[in-house]
């Protein structure tokens, strides 16, 4: 999941190659193909933290700093951020044949794609808006960097906001990184 551009581009990328995950997983259900939706559910939540760690260490900033509203609005979408890193880490020790996976899996669907039509129809006009265009790279720049060194697993209790994240994300991304290997995790 390789891209560039400004945040926004960036992170509608990101948006779109996680829905076309959701569109697979719901297509699966009740195929019987249990390994296959474990593997995607694993590739959904590699993508998902990797995707809210770089919000949560440049997006959310930048909104607190140059928006009208910006920390009310960077508070709710971390909130949100919360609400989904649990469903993660439920649905990381959840059997795929297990009626619990499926729930599980719908809460975190839905919740994802409420939380990127509000940054989508709320946010990201708001920052086109106040933010400079060149800002709005190096961003982008910033967001793609830790994606790169960042967690790949959901760390609930985690810090989620600067300094803390930004401080701890490559360490954690690190052990999460070596734990992905020798697992298998992620390898299909």
């Amino acid at each position: 999941m390789e891209h560039s551009g400004d945040v926004i581009t960036v992170l509608t990328t990101d948006h779109r190659e996680v829905e076309g995950l959701f569109a697979e997983l719901e297509m699966l259900r009740g195929s019987g193909q249990d390994d296959r939706r474990k593997e995607l559910t694993e590739k959904v939540i590699t993508e998902l933290v990797r995707h809210s760690v770089a919000e949560e260490a440049y997006l959310y900033p930048a909104a607190r700093k140059r928006l009208p509203g910006g920390d009310a609005l960077a508070d709710r979408e971390v909130s949100e951020h919360a609400e989904a890193e649990r469903l993660m880490k439920d649905l990381e020790g959840a059997d795929p044949a297990d009626p619990v996976f499926d729930h599980l899996l719908d809460r975190l669907i839905a919740t994802v794609r409420q939380h990127v039509r509000e940054e989508e129809h709320s946010l990201f006009p708001e920052l086109v808006r106040y933010v400079e265009a060149e800002e709005l790279v190096s961003i982008g720049r910033k967001i793609l960097a830790i994606k790169k060194i960042g967690p790949t697993r959901p760390h609930p209790a985690a810090p989620d906001s600067p300094p803390a994240n930004k401080l701890l994300a490559p360490g954690t991304g690190l052990v999460d990184r070596v734990r992905d290997l020798l697992s298998g995790r992620g390898r299909a």
